[in-house]
């Protein structure tokens, strides 16, 4: 896209608005090899099916603004998810402060536009740009529209999260306010197996994986079961909805997703999906949901009926990491927060966000509060790295 190229931006109130070959061209990734990668939180399917669910829709309260950047005689040059919202649930990177700072001065904070994918603290590509030679240019228009409408809508702000970094960067330089956090990730580094792995660690932490392991794997009845493709059956899924819905219910008083949600990614990517089930005598009773992606597996839900020491870990963090050895992915990550993962192998890793705030006084009381947020984060991520469980000479990043 050139100087000359005349565009302008469409706003989907659907997913359904636009074909799934054409999305899925635009958030494929072309590599410096020319090969592709596709993540699958991104894909037609996974985010159609949050919308047609009724899991992300506007009754609660995730109402599609999907932007698409076309030229004047329609060719689609990148999208962009995006959603109007009344509330600040389901993101994992928490701004109800600022809400309740914004609506004390006298300012009301929602709607706001949100740029992530509903309920799924993973890092991606938020400018899908496909394989155009100037993807900078296509990101710069994405952000001068979602400007645009913030102040079409009275939208008091627009927040992109768990970005890449160099996007976080370009944000920045269109106006965009920096935001940091961190998660913990599991580093493949072209391990052969998993007690490979296990030499990596320092002799006490070696010892106690070894000893949660042996716990979690000899409960009197229990085998752990990995089902993917055409062996997620309806009534894996309705086991599998129970763990789901318990959790879902503790944590946030009531699940994000419901059933129908579940029944349609099986249906449409069913080989992207693994689930780790517990079974004892012959009933599920625990389990995780995992996304397969081509280079990571994401480890989202987690649930149980029983009770069992160590089986989180087990099924979470273990059987996660075999998995990813034994299809040669290079990583693991296992969702937000979670310090206790560090002892297991994860590391931290700083996740960004960037935030546009139309008000100016609250842009810049905002601005001073990230600029002291990232340096806790920074020095934050310094300490647990200095507490990896590696050996002195394995970082345990790639």
């Amino acid at each position: 896209m050139d100087q000359e190229t005349v565009y302008h931006i469409q706003v989907l109130p659907s997913l359904a608005e636009i074909d799934a070959e054409d999305w899925d061209r635009l958030a494929q990734v072309t590599r410096a090899d020319g090969s592709i990668f596709e993540n699958p939180f991104l894909s037609h399917a996974y985010l159609s099916a949050l919308e047609e669910s009724g899991s992300a829709c506007a009754q609660t309260g995730w109402q599609a603004q999907h932007l698409v950047l076309k030229t004047e005689d329609g060719q689609q040059l990148g999208a962009m998810i995006c959603y109007l919202k009344n509330h600040s649930q389901g993101e994992y990177v928490f701004d109800h402060g600022w809400a309740d700072a914004f609506y004390r001065a006298g300012g009301e904070y929602y709607p706001k536009l949100q740029c992530s994918v509903p309920f799924t603290p993973a890092t991606g590509p938020r400018f899908l740009t496909g394989s155009a030679k100037n993807p900078e240019s296509i990101q710069a228009a994405l952000l001068s529209g979602l400007k645009q409408l913030t102040t079409k809508i009275g939208a008091s702000s627009v927040h992109i999260t768990f970005m890449l970094e160099h996007e976080w960067d370009e944000a920045s330089e269109a106006g965009f306010l920096k935001r940091t956090d961190r998660q913990f990730h599991w580093n493949n580094n072209n391990y052969s197996s998993f007690d490979d792995f296990l030499d990596s660690l320092a002799s006490r932490k070696r010892k106690n994986i070894r000893k949660e392991r042996l716990a979690a794997q000899s409960i009197e009845g229990v085998s752990i079961e990995r089902i993917t493709g055409a062996e997620l059956s309806p009534e894996v899924w309705d086991a599998f909805y129970q763990f789901y819905v318990d959790t879902g219910a503790r944590k946030w008083g009531q699940p994000y997703l419901n059933r129908k949600f579940f029944s349609l990614i099986s249906e449409r990517m069913a080989d992207k999906i693994l689930l780790i089930m517990v079974k004892r005598d012959d009933r599920y009773v625990a389990g995780a949901i995992n996304f397969i992606g081509d280079d990571c597996l994401y480890g989202r839900h987690w649930g149980c009926l029983e009770d069992h020491p160590f089986m989180h870990f087990e099924v979470c963090y273990y059987q996660a990491i075999d998995f990813a050895i034994e299809h040669g992915l290079a990583r693991v990550e296992a969702g937000a927060q979670g310090e206790h993962k560090l002892a297991r192998g994860y590391v931290p890793v700083i996740t960004h966000s960037a935030h546009y705030i139309a008000n100016a006084g609250f842009r810049d009381a905002v601005e001073r509060y990230l600029d002291n947020e990232r340096e806790h984060v920074a020095m934050e991520k310094q300490i647990l790295t200095e507490h990896a469980p590696f050996k002195k000479n394995s970082s345990g990043s790639n």
